[in-house]
């Protein structure tokens, strides 16, 4: 199991790489970034869980938009040349509210997740929190058993996980692979981004066909 807490940059990541319009303006710097911050500014708090200044956004966003440039200069040596990856079919993305969890409940499901699946992973937001888990018999009765709860889940899903090297720049990486993806008529259901590592979600049908193009990308 991994637990994640989501950063002010990486929340603007996963924010921005989810939602292609914006992703687009950016690389093509059709964006104000001041607006973009006062946008996506609630979203940012809810992500990381906590007040977060507007100005703090912006640098964020400048820095995220600064790694499309720096991207030419490093296309002689290629991205995620040092990058690891490993890919996984029936998945679930399961949401819970968190309105409605006491400490009790949360402990019982993680025990749950725990056993069904220990490698599912955990992360956690503001009004909700969602699992990342193989779509299993023990988990579907998992999720029956607390069917009470508010809770959304999305089947038919497939994740590609890619480990960084601490050396290598992690926004360049982001741009990077969700751009190539895009080029070649894969879109992301979802991405979450940690210190080490970016797990992408995606559509079985696209999954296998999206590792080999990140493969060939890092034998490159």
């Amino acid at each position: 199991m991994r637990t994640v807490n989501l950063s002010v940059p990486d929340a603007v990541r996963e924010i921005i790489t989810k939602n292609r319009s914006i992703y687009d303006c950016i690389k093509m710097d059709l964006v104000n970034y001041t607006a973009l911050a006062v946008k996506i500014q609630k979203e940012v708090e809810t992500q990381v869980g906590g007040s977060v200044n507007l100005n703090t956004i912006v640098v964020a966003i400048k820095r995220y938009a600064d790694s499309f440039e720096k991207k030419d200069d490093v296309q002689s040596e290629p991205v995620l040349k040092n990058a690891r990856l490993s890919l996984t079919d029936g998945i679930l993305d399961i949401k819970f509210s968190s309105q409605d969890f006491g400490m009790e409940d949360v402990r019982a499901l993680m025990d749950g997740f725990t056993r069904a699946d220990p490698n599912y992973e955990f992360f956690r937001f503001t009004d909700s929190f969602r699992f990342l888990t193989e779509d299993i018999s023990d988990v579907r009765k998992l999720l029956e058993s607390f069917s009470s709860h508010k809770n959304f889940f999305q089947t038919g899903l497939a994740k590609i996980s890619i480990h960084i090297p601490q050396s290598e720049n992690e926004s360049d990486v982001v741009s990077y692979v969700s751009e190539i993806l895009h080029d070649s008529g894969i879109e992301l259901v979802n991405a979450f981004f940690g210190q080490d590592d970016i797990v992408l979600v995606l559509h079985e049908k696209d999954a296998a066909r999206a590792y080999e193009i990140l493969r060939g990308e890092i034998s490159r």
